[in-house]
């Protein structure tokens, strides 16, 4: 005997559509209009509001919504494709029509323009749920999507990665796309970069404020103005050829002033550097320290062999380098010894040292 859902009182609806999982819930919003509406009021007066949205947009890859219900758990709940991934391919369809696909876990929808149904999924979802971009994740054949964004909504995007375009070889360079993408692409928390440019590249704006840049592959191009100009709390650079002389100019820029925001800078170098005369260079108020600083995800920075400088205002960092890397970190508040808090979960303090600095 069918279930009578749409006769069953809105209570207990909403108390069914709390167990569903973001895919399920896109997945019944088609069954017709009158389940659409009834979704669609559940989470107008019960906002997701720890779900984050996320818009993907690979050209190798796909072009789908991923909803993040958890700090562990991400659910892809929607795809868009081009229609010439269906068996027929002589179908023709107007610009804003579609065909849907019900898969295992979530809905295709093949569409002629394939950006249109980009937008045409984000909205569907950003509707159906309440909810705004939280993170988007492009590569160089996505940068028309962040004059969209921008004009979509009034709220600034969390996060924003950028990844290097799959079916391009070594000799293919992504220069002009990620300098639009940084200029355009403005995030409150998280910039990812993993595209590939060109020994060539440089990049002469700025970027901030935000919490956090990770430039995880061919961070060459970042150069000491880049850095001087950057405004995150942590910065993470592989592949860095900053010269230890571009690094002491750092190190002088901040001890003035400069970079006031940045708390954990770590810089790991395309080649070997060899940092002579550094207690020469600046006034070492302490050396072999040993701690750690935690960096999220699990993961924490060990050092036994760090020097402690100061900043003008008497903020201390403290530093430590290796022929591979330079690390920064810098050194505020009372709570940086307290090995029970630091080791509690959830804890939010991020430095334990073993020594007074």
């Amino acid at each position: 005997m069918p279930f009578p859902i749409l006769r069953t009182p809105f209570v207990v609806l909403s108390e069914i559509i709390s167990f569903l999982e973001p895919n399920e819930i896109v997945t019944a919003s088609f069954c017709s209009e009158d389940v659409k509406r009834l979704l669609t009021r559940h989470y107008e007066q019960r906002k997701p509001l720890e779900w984050r949205l996320f818009l993907i947009e690979n050209e190798d890859c796909g072009h789908w919504i991923r909803i993040e219900t958890s700090k562990d758990k991400s659910i892809d709940v929607i795809s868009a494709e081009h229609i010439s991934k269906l068996e027929d391919p002589t179908i023709s369809l107007a610009p804003y029509e579609y065909i849907p696909e019900f898969g295992t876990e979530y809905p295709y929808l093949y569409f002629e323009d394939r950006v249109i149904g980009s937008q045409m999924i984000l909205e569907y979802v950003t509707y159906l749920f309440n909810l705004e971009l939280y993170g988007l994740e492009i590569d160089r054949y996505g940068t028309w999507v962040l004059d969209w964004i921008n004009a979509l909504q009034e709220k600034i995007m969390i996060s924003f990665e950028f990844n290097e375009a799959a079916h391009f070889g070594d000799n293919s360079y992504g220069d002009e796309e990620l300098d639009y993408g940084l200029r355009n692409a403005p995030a409150a928390d998280n910039y990812i970069i993993k595209e590939f440019v060109s020994d060539n590249f440089r990049f002469d704006g700025k970027l901030g404020p935000a919490n956090d840049l990770l430039i995880y592959v061919y961070g060459h191009w970042v150069t000491l103005d880049n850095l001087m100009n950057f405004d995150f709390i942590k910065i993470v650079i592989n592949e860095s050829r900053l010269s230890v002389s571009d690094i002491y100019s750092f190190i002088r820029h901040w001890r003035a002033g400069g970079s006031h925001r940045l708390m954990f800078l770590n810089l790991e170098f395309k080649n070997q550097q060899t940092f002579e005369n550094f207690e020469n260079e600046f006034e070492v108020v302490g050396r072999d320290i040993v701690g750690e600083y935690r960096l999220g995800d699990g993961e924490s920075w060990h050092f036994d062999h760090g020097y402690s400088i100061q900043r003008s205002d008497g903020v201390k960092a403290v530093i430590d380098f290796s022929e591979e890397h330079f690390v920064m970190m810098v050194c505020i508040g009372e709570n940086l010894y307290d090995r029970d808090n630091y080791f509690k979960e959830n804890s939010d303090q991020q430095f334990l040292l073993h020594q007074i600095v």
